[in-house]
């Protein structure tokens, strides 16, 4: 057996699952203190796939069976990194008068148990295909619009090659003509998964470009095109997709990317905050 946790032999096998594996993988990542003591037939109820996909699931991850997977997952949260238990039942009765206490603490919950998920491996990944990226370009719609900004206007601060396009409102075809495999597109999309998105992700894809994903969940539609996935739990405690965890690997990004330009001595951003100066950009010039 791997060392690795359960989160991410899922993350590192997710392309060679079937549909209904990965809906298996899913409910086990958002869901791990829910079938610490299920049977099989518990589990496969509440998902609503057969215990013989559970099964093969359990395989592909290298578990002899699922008495072995359950005991990986039941190990991981003894280990206290599921932190999400202690509140599991204190978000079934939220009230109005608790709401801002109940708000951080949810957050503070998806990002104890997001830091033990995602490892660092898959961020290195996602940094050096954008370190070395001829054309960096990140596309998002609606609830992915806050992280595809913060996302798109530091990196290009720091690299000078980024660029958003906002896939509901902007002709990407044009832009993904001259694309290419040394190029680099971030797509950030969450439910319910805009059709432009997929389709820009996909042609990139054929033309050989590196795809970066920020979703949700391994289902995402844009799982299969992509060479590094980020996935970012976007439950919130209303009706939205919350972008904060997406915020938090963007922001992890470009502190490494800023990192790496200073180690080069890059004189970029002296250079744009000299001409700031130059134009009194800021009011206390």
């Amino acid at each position: 057996m791997s060392k690795d946790n359960i989160f991410i032999k899922i993350k590192e096998n997710i392309k060679n699952l079937s549909q209904s594996e990965r809906k298996v993988a899913n409910f086990i990542t958002k869901e791990p203190t829910d079938i610490m003591f299920d049977t099989i037939n518990e589990l496969s109820e509440k998902v609503g796939t057969s215990t013989t996909t559970i099964m093969r699931l359990a395989s592909k991850l290298g578990y002899s069976g699922y008495t072995e997977l359950q005991r990986d997952i039941q190990n991981f949260i003894k280990d206290g990194k599921a932190p999400q238990s202690r509140l599991a039942s204190n978000l079934q009765n939220i009230e109005q008068d608790n709401l801002w206490t109940e708000t951080v603490n949810f957050h503070t919950t998806q990002l104890q148990q997001f830091s033990n998920q995602l490892d660092e491996q898959t961020l290195d990944k996602a940094i050096n295909l954008i370190e070395n990226a001829n054309n960096i370009c990140c596309t998002c719609v609606r609830s992915g619009l806050p992280a595809g900004h913060y996302f798109s206007q530091n990196i290009n601060r720091i690299k000078g090659n980024c660029n958003l396009i906002v896939a509901d409102t902007s002709d990407w075809v044009d832009e993904v003509v001259s694309m290419n495999a040394q190029d680099v597109l971030v797509a950030i999309s969450y439910p319910r998964y805009a059709k432009r998105i997929n389709d820009f992700v996909k042609i990139a894809k054929n033309k050989g470009v590196k795809i970066i994903v920020i979703t949700d969940t391994f289902s995402s539609p844009l799982v299969d095109y992509a060479d590094v996935i980020l996935p970012c739990d976007s439950n919130s405690l209303a009706f939205h997709n919350s972008p904060v965890l997406s915020l938090v690997v963007i922001d992890y990004l470009i502190n490494a990317l800023a990192v790496k330009e200073t180690k080069k001595n890059s004189s970029r951003l002296d250079d744009i905050n000299e001409i700031l100066k130059q134009i009194k950009y800021h009011t206390n010039n």
